[in-house]
């Protein structure tokens, strides 16, 4: 994305993810950016240029800017929406499926947050302070999605019992960093691993 135009509006005015209380026209033309941006980042990565969200949401540049006046305004706006999905989706799993299952599709979904957008780790590293408060919004909306999914698993005999909600969202990122090297299927393979520890429990030493 190219800098902020003069005439667009400035960070400090602009709000940096999605304003309340938005037209109805106006709430539809942030849902089709940021479906966009979800798709082009999976497919191109986070530097793909604007005309190429813009086009594959059917707007113009300038409904990109008004909304998303920088570039990181508009990766942290999808990069909540991702967490806000991932988040909702512990209930449903949890009525559809028994607590162990439920748990383990869940941890896929959360790979998949973190493993699908080329370039993300990168531009969340960079040292922008627009992505200061992300930590801290992952932890709120993660941790207790994944509590409540552990507890059940734990308690139906499904998992071990002595991992946190934390453990396992620092592990799962940790895993899902990027590797010199590594074939693409490197981090689901390894969070499998993880899995199949989570289920087997502590070794007991002889």
């Amino acid at each position: 994305m190219r800098d902020v135009p003069e005439n667009a509006p400035s960070p400090s005015t602009a709000a940096p993810a999605v304003p309340r209380r938005l037209r109805a026209d106006a709430q539809r033309n942030v849902t089709a950016l940021l479906d966009a941006a979800r798709a082009v980042f999976d497919s191109t990565g986070v530097d793909a240029p604007a005309k190429e969200i813009t086009d594959l949401a059917g707007l113009g540049v300038g409904t990109l800017y008004r909304h998303f006046p920088q570039r990181s305004d508009l990766v942290k706006a999808v990069v909540q929406s991702n967490i806000d999905a991932c988040a909702a989706a512990g209930p449903p799993l949890s009525a559809a499926h028994e607590p162990g299952t439920a748990l383990v599709k869940w941890l896929q979904q959360y790979t998949e947050l973190l493993g699908t957008k080329r370039g993300l780790a990168s531009a969340l590293h960079s040292g922008d302070p627009a992505y200061d408060a992300l930590p801290g919004y992952f932890l709120q909306r993660l941790t207790p999605a994944l509590t409540a999914l552990l507890d059940a698993a734990a308690a139906d005999g499904a998992i071990r019992d002595d991992v946190s909600a934390g453990d396992l969202l620092f592990a799962i990122a940790h895993l899902c960093l990027p590797v010199p090297g590594a074939d693409p299927g490197y981090s689901a393979r390894m969070v499998g691993v993880l899995i199949d520890g989570l289920r087997n429990g502590p070794r007991q030493r002889g």
